[in-house]
């Protein structure tokens, strides 16, 4: 059986925080929300040629996925990939519980095929990796991939998959300067080596990374965000300080030199898309070229600032 290769872009876009309710401080991110904004993000990052959308049942309990699926309804289907995830942890009780919340992400997405789906949390790989054979068989799904695997679970995926005439097609794991297990844990060298597509989320560290928030401007208060990384923010300014200025040179933002290090690490960054204007520093980060010492410097500020932004759904890789 052939596959198409997945067409990865450059830059996908997330919607992580499009499961907030709209409500300031009410939800994982804290954001204010309209729909009428999120149609004019999705308008600006058609017209700039981003197509891929990241998006899961549990980011918000299906109202990421239904917003989305709500904002992209005006444009072909043809125009624009779907990114959605199977979530063990979330997983109801029927006899195929992938196919089942498979189901419900197609009626909240108003499609009738995804182009990646995932695996979103490693939870006996055994268990779960062969209900995506006869998704994939079924054409409902296109392409595979695995979230927040380490190397023997993605290995492992691997060759249940290919006993079927599959393989994982890619792989989605927090990837950041602040936070580079994948790298360490020989990961990214896997995926290289294969020729598989690696997706960095968390590029910018929920807002972290942007170098908007400070000690006197803190992220939003209320949110699980904020109660992470609000008491970092000073171990983190020489670092935001150094994306300022590498990007001043090239009149770019702090968090495009950070999503522009995600793209020179050879991966594909997954950033979070709430405002119009975030589409531009997008377009910005991916003409901008980083020189090999300004990479250098960028880890070593990193390295410096000593934190651990590992998500509680996180294994150590």
């Amino acid at each position: 059986m052939t596959i198409d290769n997945l067409k990865t872009p450059t830059i996908a876009l997330g919607t992580w925080a499009w499961g907030d309710s709209g409500e300031t401080g009410n939800g994982y991110f804290g954001s204010q929300l309209t729909q009428a904004g999120l149609e004019g993000v999705a308008e600006k990052a058609h017209a700039a040629g981003f197509i891929l959308w990241d998006t899961a049942f549990v980011y918000g309990m299906g109202r990421s996925e239904t917003v989305l699926g709500e904002v992209l309804k005006r444009y072909a289907r043809s125009d624009y990939q779907l990114s959605t995830k199977f979530t063990p942890q979330a997983a109801g009780t029927s006899d195929d519980p992938v196919a089942d919340m498979l189901e419900q992400s197609l009626t909240r997405l108003g499609t009738d095929y995804i182009d990646l789906y995932w695996i979103h949390n490693p939870a006996d790989v055994a268990r779960w990796t062969p209900h995506l054979i006869p998704l994939l068989e079924s054409g409902k799904v296109k392409h595979v991939g695995v979230s927040n695997h380490n190397l023997s679970e993605i290995e492992f995926a691997d060759q249940i998959l290919g006993e079927a005439g599959f393989r994982v097609e890619a792989v989605q794991n927090h990837y950041s300067l602040l936070y580079r297990s994948s790298q360490d844990a020989g990961i990214l060298h896997y995926c290289r080596s294969r020729g598989i597509p690696f997706f960095a989320y968390m590029v910018l560290e929920q807002g972290a990374l942007t170098g908007r928030y400070s000690l006197e401007n803190p992220l939003p208060r209320g949110s699980n965000r904020a109660e992470t990384y609000n008491g970092m923010l000073p171990q983190l300014k020489a670092l935001t300080d150094k994306l300022a200025s590498i990007g001043q040179k090239q009149g770019a933002a702090a968090a495009d030199v950070a999503t522009a290090w995600a793209i020179a690490k050879g991966t594909t960054p997954i950033i979070g898309v709430t405002k119009p204007n975030y589409i531009d520093g997008l377009v910005r980060a991916t003409s901008m070229t980083l020189a090999s010492h300004e990479i250098a410097e960028l880890e070593a500020l990193a390295d410096a600032a000593n934190v651990n932004t590992r998500g509680w759904w996180e294994q150590e890789l």
